[in-house]
């Protein structure tokens, strides 16, 4: 398995950001060629030291890392990524990484 981790910085309007991406950008997200699963995270982010400077993480699943770059390099993946313009205004952190139980 592979994951596409998305960490998205504090906005100036968490209230708007919420309303945007779970409206418009999840429905939108949830169409990558070869998605397994969709977690985020759900209430605040913290550090062993306190509060993250993120809002919210995303952590898309796939079947390997080629599955994640083919998916990012599809028409639909152009797409969702230009989307980010749309509500991520405060930038987002993205990490691609290969993973494996143990």
């Amino acid at each position: 398995m592979a994951r596409l981790i998305a960490m998205y910085k504090k906005p100036a309007d968490a209230a708007a950001f919420d309303r945007y991406y779970f409206a418009k950008h999840v429905p939108l997200a949830k169409k990558f060629p070869g998605l397994k699963a969709y977690d985020v995270s759900h209430g605040p982010i913290v550090t062993p030291d306190g509060l993250a400077p993120y809002h919210l993480i995303a952590t898309l699943t796939f079947d390997s890392v080629d599955a994640i770059q083919a998916a990012l390099s599809s028409e639909q993946g152009q797409a969702i990524v230009a989307d980010l313009a749309n509500f991520a205004a405060a930038g987002a952190d993205v990490y691609i990484v290969d993973t494996k139980s143990l």
